[in-house]
């Protein structure tokens, strides 16, 4: 059992994403829990990602390429975990906000967040406040994730803040940002919760947020 999990472990870690939905496969049919599957299997890689990361021995590339080895291994698992009732870390909301088409970012903060147990709602580019708002109210998220990669764009998350306040939900919900000219001070300014620098302080900051 143990020898199959650290052989998902690896497939992940080396960004192997035809491997990775076997060793899930492997795993279910060896009768190991869908839940033991993603917590001794799936996120410890990512965590090792996030280190190696960190650490400067991987790079975005690296981290995308296990991101998504884990995500294949997720479609075959997502059904089994659903079935089985685990409880997933959180939900989060994720998208670029209005006025903005970069995704590379955002898309590997939520890549590793899904590594990390959350269950992600990704709203895609151009996510205008009223997007975000309605997403809070209907789809019950514990965090919105938004991401600029403009300054110019940068407004438009105090737009989503404030439109959150509007309507009454903002108390209901914790607010991240991230982004390359997004900073602490900025997301102090506005109001946020928490800021990240990179995919692998995002999901801490998330965890965090929900106090896992």
């Amino acid at each position: 059992m143990e020898a199959i999990l650290n052989e998902l472990s690896e497939a992940i870690l080396n960004g192997e994403n035809k491997v990775a939905p076997v060793k899930v496969q492997t795993a279910l049919d060896a009768g190991i829990e869908p839940g033991r599957i993603l917590s001794e299997g799936m996120i410890p890689a990512m965590e090792k990602v996030g280190k190696l990361f960190e650490e400067g021995e991987y790079f975005v590339p690296e981290m995308l390429i296990s991101a998504r080895a884990m995500q294949a291994g997720l479609v075959v698992l997502k059904p089994e975990l659903v079935s089985s009732g685990v409880k997933v870390t959180g939900r989060v909301a994720i998208g670029t906000v209005k006025g903005d088409l970069h995704d590379i970012g955002k898309n590997l903060v939520a890549m590793m967040l899904e590594g990390a147990g959350f269950e992600v709602i990704d709203l895609g580019t151009d996510v205008s406040p009223d997007k975000f708002v309605e997403t809070v109210k209907t789809q019950k998220v514990d965090i919105v994730a938004m991401s600029a990669l403009l300054t110019t764009t940068m407004p438009n998350m105090k737009a989503t803040l404030a439109a959150l306040n509007e309507a009454g939900v903002r108390h209901d919900v914790k607010v991240m940002i991230g982004g390359a000219p997004v900073t602490d001070a900025y997301a102090q300014q506005i109001g946020a919760d928490g800021y990240s620098s990179d995919a692998s302080r995002a999901v801490s900051l998330a965890k965090s947020l929900v106090g896992a």
